[in-house]
């Protein structure tokens, strides 16, 4: 085979990133949007020693897992690799996804597959969305969404997993600089004035922030974007973000409030939140409670031991966990994030936690090995690269009765999982929660106890 044959192929399995999984003659050809059951015509794009990649042309027996896709940009945007499949079935990929994982990473052969929480409704359901803003060939602004491993824009207002909010704050935007003449960034030449638009959504309260990243510090008639954007119920917070660095980081350092609050407000179970517009914060709000309530029955709090929560970004796990706990101390290396989670705390009238700025790394043997703080439970929701290999060592070290370890990414899940058994942890459960419907990104969480500690099995936990 060779670039632009067109090759005819059987679809029986699918990658980790979603894409199909052919074969001629052994030789595995990947397809971006086949899906699994498949018989499709495809492009050779690229050819390498074991593998290639090919484009597909057309669908000439669909699966019994493929469905029509609700959005006329599904292929050609990045965000969503699975909308082509069942709902029913992108579970079933994600459940899979996580335990093959755990088994060919993790070592946990035993392991059985575990439970998947899914949605109801698997759409409108991210309470945030960056627009990256530009210019099309005639010259005229466009936002919308990267195509896949590019960024070219595809214009796109009106996105199906986001907040129906965000088209008609994208529309007074874009009228606004066309009235005003204001440019778009242009990424080659860098320059032009508006990079992005950040808008989030409290799903609790129904607040709305809206944050314009710009290559500079002012944006032209913002009184009168102001007056439009305030039409709009909800509209909490507005606020410009500094970033004149020629970088693909989305946000700078600095946010310069321009309206309203410089937060909005949002609920995860009984738990309120501030949420700035650099704050991490869960996507999918209905799921994160799932994840945060599978977190809290994992660490089986009785109301007296002490919990440290590593990685713990604006306090999220914290103060749910404070609410079971004697004392929980939470660490994280954004001062901004720890600021957040402070407020937090205090909005909640919480006063049973404590946070730390500081790498996780760092702060943990600090603590236990200078002041002697221990710990009952640990919690960790590191990001995609996982824990670092001092942080884990000092978990095992300060001999927790559990460990509970919330992911997202299963990869760095079972490496770490693996490591800790050496240390001394055996994986009892897991729980799998599809916090982005339509997309290949899963979280999962493990609970973990000393080795030889008897635990009841349940789904997705060691085999007795």
């Amino acid at each position: 085979m060779k670039k632009d044959d067109l090759v005819i192929l059987n679809i029986d399995d699918m990658s980790t990133e979603g894409e199909g999984i052919g074969r001629v003659d052994g030789f595995a050809i990947f397809v971006k949007d086949a899906v699994k059951g498949d018989l499709v015509e495809a492009k050779v794009m690229k050819m390498k020693k074991q593998y290639g990649f090919a484009r597909l042309m057309r669908v000439i027996e669909p699966s019994p897992l493929r469905v029509e896709p609700r959005c006329p940009h599904a292929r050609r945007c990045g965000g969503c690799q699975l909308q082509a499949m069942s709902y029913a079935a992108q579970l079933g990929f994600k459940a899979d996804k996580v335990w093959n994982n755990l088994q060919r990473i993790g070592g946990l052969t035993d392991l059985e597959r575990p439970e998947i929480m899914g949605m109801e409704d698997p759409w409108r359901y991210r309470n945030k969305a960056q627009f990256p803003f530009g210019t099309d060939r005639e010259g005229r602004i466009v936002t919308g969404f990267y195509a896949a491993r590019s960024h070219t824009i595809i214009p796109c207002t009106e996105c199906l997993i986001g907040v129906e909010e965000n088209r008609p704050i994208l529309e007074k935007i874009i009228s606004h600089m066309e009235k005003y003449h204001i440019p778009a960034y242009d990424e080659q030449s860098g320059k032009g004035l508006l990079r992005h638009v950040l808008i989030r959504k409290g799903f609790a309260t129904g607040e709305l922030m809206v944050c314009l990243i710009l290559n500079g510090r002012k944006f032209p008639a913002m009184e009168q974007l102001v007056v439009s954007l305030r039409e709009l119920p909800g509209m909490t917070s507005i606020s410009i973000n500094v970033n004149t660095q020629n970088t693909n980081v989305i946000m700078g350092s600095e946010t310069i409030p321009v309206w309203g609050q410089a937060y909005i407000t949002d609920k995860i179970g009984d738990i309120r939140y501030q949420i700035s517009p650099r704050s991490f914060y869960q996507v999918n709000p209905v799921q994160t409670e799932k994840l945060y309530r599978t977190a809290l029955e994992f660490a089986n709090l009785t109301g007296d031991e002490t919990v440290w929560d590593l990685y713990c970004g604006i306090g999220t796990i914290s103060l749910f966990l404070a609410q079971r706990a004697g004392q929980v101390y939470g660490v994280e290396v954004v001062p901004e994030a720890i600021a957040d989670a402070r407020r937090n705390a205090a909005l909640n009238r919480i006063g049973n936690v404590e946070f730390f700025v500081g790498k996780a790394e760092e702060v943990l043997p600090e603590k236990y090995e200078r002041e002697g703080i221990h710990a009952d439970v640990i919690v960790v929701d590191p990001p995609r690269k996982g824990c670092d290999e001092a942080a884990l060592q000092t978990m095992a070290k300060m001999q927790p009765e559990r460990i509970v370890y919330v992911s997202c990414d299963s990869a760095t899940l079972a490496r770490d999982v693996k490591r800790l058994g050496e240390l001394g942890y055996e994986v009892r459960k897991v729980k799998v929660c599809d916090m982005f419907p339509q997309g290949v990104a899963v979280e999962a969480v493990a609970l973990l106890t000393k080795s030889g500690d008897i635990s009841k099995t349940a789904s997705g936990s060691l085999k007795s």
